[in-house]
């Protein structure tokens, strides 16, 4: 039956229940975090908003396809009124024509996902503990902080492929098309095997009651194959190390056809080795964030992480490689180079300090030596003030000065990477404009949580 089903795949997909296992523990939960986690309610404008949100999530990836492959990188808008019905049948026919899925494609994509599953099941990492479930009586599970050795592992294996010609980086801008579609139907159809699944076997969570806008949301708080939590693999192992090969296939494919790198791009390549070093060093610091303790696994997170972040925020590496390396002056770069990195600095840690203090609050801080760890990354004896549901809240370090400081530190970092590319289009500065729309976005969403919760 239905429940024997259940108890069976639990041990194939999650992590036992049983508190006696060693990669499973309870902790308390106050009333408040209950309340949040409980509390049902429409985002993103319902039903309705979210329909629009898909739609419009497939239409972007495929169109900055577009605009890079025939358009170097301009922005394709029909010429007249009467030429929106044969622009869309252009935009259509390109798509068709340079994005349509094959077997070699889909092999490189797959390939990549399934050596950083094994490497997220075997490698070794730091095990720490996720925040107190309140749906689940307050179980905390267990993850498998291997980022660091997945992300060394699969550089030395890429680089070594590339340079002995097995696999030149190269290739993946030949076949970039063709893999952005594939990876956009793939989150599609695991968004909706996960949804399915969640209630096959009794895991769904905090259910709106409308299939379309659950499926966007998710249903499934945690799921797990083995020991690999899917959520967290793929918003850190997965997205961004795609998002950071796409740009090395970008420089490769620039030194492959000009004999050189030029600075803009040395430029891209520095910015998304710094973001994705940073997500596997600190990670760690993940599973107490909002993504993991809260969101559940949904087409939003789903399709992001496994297509939208990588293909969408790689534009202008893209861009440079088609357009070659906008005229700055060296004055510019340099400046570029400075400002992009003290906003690293401070988004770096200004999340470190954050992520452990309530490491630290829970007595489960751990002193890494992940390269590279930074100065004031780590606050001693850091001020905090005591809400009335007994929430520490971290007022010390960067969070003196803003409450939300490393989103801006985001959104400059954002703004380098489209300075990048000069300004002879609009696209480059999609990424800054989007981001900025997005976290703005999220602040209100945890505003609204934060309100339920403190009741202030």
């Amino acid at each position: 039956n239905a429940e024997y089903m259940g108890t069976v795949f639990n041990r194939i997909i999650e992590l036992p229940m049983s508190t006696k296992s060693s990669t499973v523990k309870r902790g308390a939960v106050d009333d408040a975090d209950k309340k949040v986690d409980s509390a049902i309610y429409y985002e993103f404008g319902g039903p309705w908003g979210v329909t629009f949100f898909i739609i419009w999530s497939h239409l972007v990836c495929w169109y900055f396809f577009v605009a890079l492959t025939y358009y170097n990188g301009a922005a394709p808008l029909p010429s007249s009124f009467q030429d929106i019905g044969p622009w869309c049948s252009r935009m259509a026919e390109h798509v068709i024509e340079g994005a349509s899925p094959n077997w070699f494609a889909a092999k490189i994509y797959f390939s990549f996902l399934g050596i950083m599953a094994l490497f997220g099941m075997i490698l070794p990492g730091l095990k720490v503990y996720g925040l107190p479930i309140p749906s689940e009586g307050g179980r905390q599970l267990q993850y498998n902080c291997n980022g660091i050795s997945s992300w060394y592992a699969i550089l030395i294996a890429a680089f070594g492929l590339n340079y002995t010609g097995a696999f030149p980086l190269s290739t993946i801008v030949d076949q970039f098309g063709p893999i952005l579609t594939i990876s956009m139907l793939f989150a599609d159809a695991l968004a909706l095997a996960t949804y399915i699944f969640a209630f096959l076997f009794r895991k769904t969570h905090r259910m709106s009651g409308n299939h379309i806008y659950d499926y966007f949301m998710g249903a499934w708080l945690n799921p797990r194959i083995f020991n690999l939590d899917l959520k967290m693999w793929t918003e850190i192992r997965v997205s961004w190390t795609i998002l950071f090969f796409l740009t090395a296939a970008a420089a490769a494919k620039q030194y492959e056809l000009t004999g050189t790198i030029s600075a803009p791009m040395a430029f891209m390549v520095y910015a998304h080795f710094l973001y994705t070093n940073a997500c596997m060093k600190g990670e760690e610091c993940i599973p107490p964030t909002w993504d993991i303790f809260y969101e559940k696994w949904g087409w939003m997170l789903i399709y992001w992480n496994l297509s939208g972040v990588p293909f969408v925020y790689c534009f202008q590496s893209m861009y440079t490689m088609k357009n070659g390396a906008y005229p700055h002056s060296p004055l510019f770069m340099a400046g570029l180079f400075i400002v992009l990195t003290c906003a690293y600095y401070v988004w770096d840690t200004a999340n470190s300090q954050k992520n452990r203090f309530r490491l630290q609050r829970r007595g489960c801080f751990v002193p890494r030596n992940t390269f590279p760890q930074l100065p004031w990354g780590t606050l001693e004896n850091p001020k905090f003030i005591t809400t009335n549901s007994g929430t520490e809240l971290l007022v010390d370090g960067w969070y003196r000065y803003a409450r939300k400081i490393h989103y801006t530190a985001d959104i400059v970092m954002a703004l380098c990477w489209g300075l990048s590319c000069g300004f002879n289009n609009f696209l480059p500065y999609f990424y800054v404009c989007f981001f900025t729309a997005m976290i703005s976005h999220r602040y209100y969403r945890d505003q609204e949580r934060c309100a339920k919760k403190y009741g202030k």
